[in-house]
């Protein structure tokens, strides 16, 4: 088809159609003074988003990510803590996220290096190369890179390994450590294409590790090998259990968790059959590790075995679209709070499944559902403990409606057994997405 300029008369007729409008002209009066997305806000909508839940299980207060994008290290961290903490009695306790970040930091860039090396016959510009090189290392993940790294080092109390400065501010931390990436790439790129064998590539790599264990440890200083586990019980008693290891305390306190939890994601799309696994090329943390596998559920099999999961008195872990129609103040994601089409004229209406394809949105952070209201057989909204501190919400708790529950959830860590019969489904073989697949994204 042939492409066809704007015409003059065309303009003309629009501008007509502007003037003429009172719908519009109202518009501009609003927007002259007003953010957008507050002229927007529908009071009415936002009534029924009230903190209250037929299911709401106790939680600890809310943990603090800071300046950095470990939204799904925090929640899939929060939700072992509440494993521990029951166990103990403890009213405030914390894993170390900073442990997690820093076993994720070096692996990634294991895995990073791996990349280069494996693709290094391809030109710098092909996608996936590009891809690879854009990635990086960086703060984002997902639940089984999670698993990953709890799977090969363990956790250990936040008292054992606290924050540092760059451990609450990564963005300094990262743009150092990619830089670094990419000149490692081009030294591995070149020895591969001038034939050097793999021994030297592999020496000239783990020389490059080497340093990057060192600028890590600057940064977050050396994680422990050993420890002692101390704290105090909601009874005021305290208590000290000596000589832990990151291993020998995950395997006490959080025993086989991760084995028996399935990532499922609700994808409904073309590309990705319902009751099929799917993982992703070229994305993970770990060499050697498992893959990244997501077991694709309708929206109502997902919501059932959450729901499921709650009511058995355990959180759960999931990733969304945190970028529409928020408000971080109030702590609530409701579609039904905003009417951007009525008031901007334009249509907005876009499925799931072309949101998706379009790239429009896609899971870009992790948290933890404590709860849900149903009223008469019928969700009406979710509760959900945020990494962003107390400040907003419910000192930190957040709220989002059913509605938009189904149109920006995408993935959830469930227990086999809240699966019922689908849980063997997750025993397939995966389907191997390309590496910029939406359901690759990494939550931050």
């Amino acid at each position: 088809m042939k492409a066809t300029p704007i015409t003059a008369e065309q303009l003309n007729a629009w501008s007509e159609d502007y003037r003429n409008s009172e719908a519009r002209q109202l518009a501009t009066l609003a927007l002259g003074k007003t953010d957008l997305k507050d002229a927007i806000f529908s009071s009415q909508g936002a009534f029924a988003m009230q903190p209250k839940f037929s299911i709401d299980i106790p939680t600890l207060p809310v943990t603090n990510q800071k300046r950095t994008g470990r939204c799904w290290l925090f929640a899939a961290a929060n939700v072992l803590r509440e494993r521990i903490a029951n166990r103990l009695g403890l009213e405030n306790f914390e894993l170390s996220q900073s442990y997690l970040a820093f076993w994720d930091k070096f692996e990634r860039a294991n895995y990073f290096l791996e990349s280069i090396i494996e693709t290094a016959g391809l030109p710098a510009d092909d996608r996936t190369v590009t891809f690879v090189l854009e990635t990086g290392v960086h703060d984002g993940g997902q639940w089984d890179m999670f698993a990953n790294i709890v799977r090969k080092y363990g956790v250990v109390p936040k008292d054992a390994y606290g924050e540092t400065w760059q451990s609450s501010n990564s963005r300094s931390m990262n743009s150092v450590l990619n830089r670094n990436m990419k000149v490692c790439a081009v030294k591995l790129r070149r020895m591969v294409r001038e034939g050097a064998s793999e021994a030297d590539i592999q020496a000239e790599k783990a020389g490059m590790l080497d340093k990057v264990y060192g600028f890590l440890c600057s940064c977050y200083t050396e994680p422990p090998r050993v420890f002692d586990f101390e704290y105090v019980d909601k009874d005021k008693q305290y208590h000290i259990e000596r000589g832990f290891t990151p291993q020998s305390f995950c395997e006490k306190y959080v025993g086989d968790l991760l084995e028996k939890t399935v990532s499922v994601i609700n994808a409904p799309t073309a590309d990705k059959p319902y009751h099929k696994t799917f993982t992703i090329k070229m994305l993970g943390n770990v060499i050697g590790g498992r893959l990244v596998k997501h077991l694709n559920l309708t929206m109502e099999e997902m919501k059932a075995a959450i729901v499921r999961q709650l009511e058995a008195g355990k959180v759960v872990w999931f990733g969304s679209d945190v970028g529409k129609y928020g408000d971080r103040e109030a702590g609530v994601w409701d579609d039904g709070s905003y009417n951007a089409q009525l008031f901007t004229g334009l249509d907005l209406r876009l499925s799931k499944e072309d949101s998706l394809d379009l790239r429009f949105a896609a899971m870009n952070h992790a948290m933890v559902i404590t709860g849900v209201n149903i009223v008469e057989g019928r969700i009406t909204r979710w509760k959900i403990e945020n990494s962003w501190g107390d400040e907003n919400g419910c000192k930190g708790y957040y709220i989002c409606s059913d509605s938009w529950f189904d149109q920006y959830v995408f993935q959830a860590a469930i227990e086999r057994e809240y699966l019922g019969e689908l849980a063997d489904l997750a025993a397939q073989e995966p389907i191997e997405l390309a590496p910029w697949d939406p359901m690759g994204t990494l939550a931050d």
